[in-house]
């Protein structure tokens, strides 16, 4: 049991969290020092910029420096700060994702305005690394973004956070069956058959699933009432499989990260975690869920390329972007 007070609790939580910060902020400024006077002015921009929360998980023009020009040295200390943020699951699913555009290039065998390339992902720092200043990091292309802000050294904001997969499942070739998001699925799928008929109809939003994740790529997201059953009207295996659920992306973070978030979601309450499907239930036919508590969203969808198109996003509540935690550091400040 944890005698301390809550106080004492919130304090140990900063200086856990502040490991992962002070690996951060090691691999942004190692990854600066190696960048030239004219990578330098592309990859840096104000953590006041618009552009931090300039967001997007389609090929399209990015700012900052794409792994495609950069040196092999470079490359690696990009990796390096990627896998910072992300704990070694998550930094496999993110590494494999960027590795899956070489497949879908051969899949797809035409010419494309944006080529299917793994190097196409960019890094972008807002801010230089700081035990006072906040600052952050992005890492993002086709399928991959993932979004931190670090304030006062110690705390991070993780979200939103991307990870879109396609194929889905690797068809052909010497990959074939991979499926890099494959408990994302299946762990919700063990959900959903575990429901019995009054709880099935409670949680089913739609027979037909939407078209992608539904809030897209927003910068803010407004949400409704929670849809879906709730977690509190569940029976406790199944409240287990709801959070096994949860777990799957919250630990695609680093473990003190993860456990902070966890911890958030403890205190707001899981028997207000809520579970909804849309689309058929049937294996390789489109289909969306959703969980949603009173500080989280998750969304998955996979509808496009005859369901073999993966789309996932974590977004919080109450400090996407770090809002909050912003908020009280300029508090503090003045």
């Amino acid at each position: 049991m944890d005698i301390r007070s809550p106080a004492a609790a919130a304090d140990t939580s900063v200086e856990l969290e502040s490991e992962t910060a002070q690996r951060m902020a090691e691999a942004a400024t190692t990854f600066w020092a190696s960048l030239t006077p004219d990578q330098r002015t592309r990859v840096l921009f104000p953590v006041e910029s618009e552009e931090r929360q300039n967001w997007h998980y389609i090929p399209r023009d990015r700012c900052g420096i794409p792994f495609k020009e950069m040196d092999g040295a470079q490359q690696k200390l990009a990796h390096a700060l990627l896998s910072s943020g992300l704990s070694r699951r998550g930094y496999m699913k993110a590494a494999t994702i960027m590795s899956l555009e070489s497949v879908l290039g051969r899949l797809e065998g035409t010419e494309r305005r944006f080529a299917r390339d793994p190097d196409l992902y960019y890094v972008t720092l807002f801010g230089t690394p700081s035990d006072e200043a906040p600052w952050g990091w992005r890492v993002e292309g086709h399928h991959v973004s993932v979004n931190f802000l670090v304030v006062g050294g110690k705390r991070i904001a993780p979200t939103p956070n991307f990870l879109g997969s396609n194929p889905a499942r690797v068809p052909q070739g010497d990959l074939t069956g991979l499926r890099v998001l494959a408990a994302e699925e299946d762990l919700a799928r063990r959900m959903l058959s575990s429901l019995d008929p009054s709880q099935h109809v409670r949680a089913i939003l739609s027979a037909e699933a939407p078209s992608d994740i539904v809030t897209r790529a927003e910068h803010r997201i407004k949400l409704d009432a929670p849809a879906g059953l709730a977690a509190g009207e569940m029976g406790e295996d199944q409240r287990r499989r709801v959070m096994d659920l949860v777990t799957e992306y919250v630990s695609r973070m680093p473990l003190d990260v993860a456990d902070i978030r966890m911890n958030r979601i403890e205190k707001d309450g899981t028997a207000h975690i809520h579970f909804a499907w849309a689309g058929p239930e049937e294996r390789g036919k489109p289909h969306y869920y959703r969980l949603q508590g009173p500080g989280f969203l998750v969304e998955y969808d996979n509808t496009q390329n005859q369901a073999n198109h993966i789309h996932t996003v974590w977004r919080d509540l109450t400090d996407d972007w770090g809002d909050d935690l912003l908020a009280r550091h300029y508090d503090r400040s003045h």
